[in-house]
């Protein structure tokens, strides 16, 4: 008999499953789409019964009657967006929509009294980073002070992974990567719960048992295996964050490994050995025991983009319709056009705050230098390069720990953009390797599957195995000159318009 697993991913806008073989060789794929819900400025969340549980159950139906006959599923691997919080009573019913991670920024007023409290240099020291509103802990607090009622009724505090596994399983769990994201009440040094800075938040005993993403938390359920098609008694990992998952489906599973993960933002993955606390960046878990990675997200990067296609490139999406030309590569062209530094323009990319390294919510985007001599394939260029910049100081910013990387892995759907691949290459000086395929992190949970039932002796097998990569995109020396010029300036225009764009920030609603 055949043994096969099964990922599946619920992400910010879609959710994706795969089934394949221990050797990664994939049988079938599957995928669906949804939104999030904005009810107030600052506010963004999900549906967990409607979104997470139905469409798990959706892509799971559709997969397992694509089993062979006579071959099995044996392992479920799981994985879902960003640490988020929902709060649950006794039988595991959502008591309001999930509110979801760092895009979420209601708990500003709860991390400063935090802070305040307990002081940000002992915060960062006991989570390895800075309470921001990444934090969990800072949320549930949030819950406490503006809906007393459903704190009161929560017999646990959630993430959207934990709640799948529940529904799958019955237990109440939550892997240790994203329960490093419920700062501060998580420690980062024993990677347990900890009360030291919980008095105020929540008693311990509402948070879920913390596993590991590599290992089993429970079996498929009758209940639940009506409800999905996987067969009663299949073991189900303990999940994780589909950022981690994602880096783990194109081999970012060893210290020094880089993940660039080019989506509607950018999310940088990085494995160290010895962790140093940062209130840059988030310290975090990986996926097994005793590893630990810098992880980095920016708010816009592929949504900057986006939003430029559609506010200046109408005609190209009108051409886009008629011949097939996308207006992406059509944008690409032009600004191919336009030469390193694209003719003395500068972009803050900031068109949404900015998360790490800067921590900034008001920040703003902003255009320097613009002339009429700039074609629209110059302002482009700054875009992709601002971009890229802001990725720079992430990425300094971890090798300010002492961390040490070559190369990395892009992987996204920007990374189909060659020419956006080349200057964050130009201007980070490293190398980017590039996956013959990327499936993306459901393809991470089936491998995490395959070593949680033991079919998988090794984490290296994604390497070795399961991941072939096509070509390398490697930094052109000639350009450092300019990029390191214009980074500085970048960093000084951003120091320099912060007043200005802070006060234009309160001036949009």
């Amino acid at each position: 008999m055949g043994d096969l697993l099964l990922g599946i991913d619920i992400g910010t806008y879609s959710s994706k499953g795969v089934l394949c073989r221990p050797d990664g060789t994939i049988l079938a794929d599957a995928q669906t789409q949804h939104k999030i819900s904005i009810p107030r400025i600052g506010y963004v969340e999900q549906d967990a019964e409607s979104i997470w549980w139905t469409e798990f159950c959706q892509i799971a139906r559709q997969l397992t009657e694509d089993v062979p006959q006579g071959e099995r599923i044996i392992g479920v691997g799981v994985s879902t967006i960003g640490a988020c919080l929902l709060p649950v009573d006794s039988r595991g019913n959502p008591l309001r929509p999930g509110i979801l991670y760092g895009i979420d920024t209601r708990s500003g007023d709860q991390i400063e009294s935090l802070e305040d409290r307990y002081g940000r240099c002992n915060l960062i020291d006991f989570c390895g980073s800075r309470l921001t509103s990444q934090s969990i802990g800072a949320k549930i607090l949030w819950l406490k002070e503006n809906e007393p009622d459903n704190y009161q009724d929560a017999a646990k505090f959630l993430a959207a992974s934990s709640y799948i596994i529940y529904r799958l399983t019955g237990e109440f769990v939550i892997d240790a990567h994203t329960a490093s994201e419920f700062h501060p009440l998580f420690n980062i040094k024993t990677c347990c719960w900890d009360g030291r800075y919980a008095e105020h938040i929540t008693s311990l005993d509402k948070l879920p048992a913390i596993g590991w993403g590599d290992e089993i938390a429970g079996y498929i359920t009758k209940w639940a295996s009506e409800a999905t098609g996987i067969p009663e008694g299949t073991p189900v990992n303990y999940g994780t964050i589909d950022a981690l998952s994602e880096a783990v489906s194109v081999g970012v599973v060893d210290v020094g490994d880089l993940m660039i993960m080019y989506g509607s933002t950018t999310c940088l993955v990085f494995h160290v050995h010895h962790p140093v606390p940062t209130e840059e960046l988030w310290l975090e878990t990986g996926f097994s025991k005793g590893q630990y990675e810098y992880t980095a997200g920016m708010s816009t990067s592929g949504s900057a983009t986006t939003w430029f296609r559609d506010c200046f490139g109408q005609d190209l999406l009108e051409d886009e319709k008629r011949t097939g030309m996308k207006a992406y590569a059509a944008l690409a062209e032009e600004a191919g056009d336009s030469p390193s530094g694209s003719n003395g323009l500068l972009v803050l990319p900031y068109l949404s705050g900015e998360r790490t390294p800067i921590f900034d919510q008001k920040a703003r985007g902003v255009l320097a230098g613009f002339s009429l001599n700039h074609t629209r394939g110059d302002i482009y260029r700054a875009v992709l390069e601002g971009i890229s910049f802001a990725t720079r100081m992430n990425l300094e910013a971890m090798q300010n720990t002492g961390a040490r990387m070559t190369h990395g892995i892009a992987v996204g759907g920007g990374a189909s953009n060659r020419l956006w691949l080349q200057i964050v290459s130009n201007v980070t000086g490293i190398p980017q390797e590039l996956p013959e395929e990327t499936i993306g992190a459901c393809y991470g949970d089936a491998f995490l599957a395959g070593l949680g039932v033991g079919i998988i002796k090794d984490k290296h097998a994604i390497k070795e195995q399961w991941v072939k990569i096509k070509g390398v995109v490697e930094p052109i020396d000639k350009t450092k000159p300019t990029y390191d010029k214009l980074y500085g300036l970048f960093r000084e225009l951003y120091l320099g318009s912060q007043s200005v764009v802070h006060q234009l920030s309160e001036m949009q609603r």
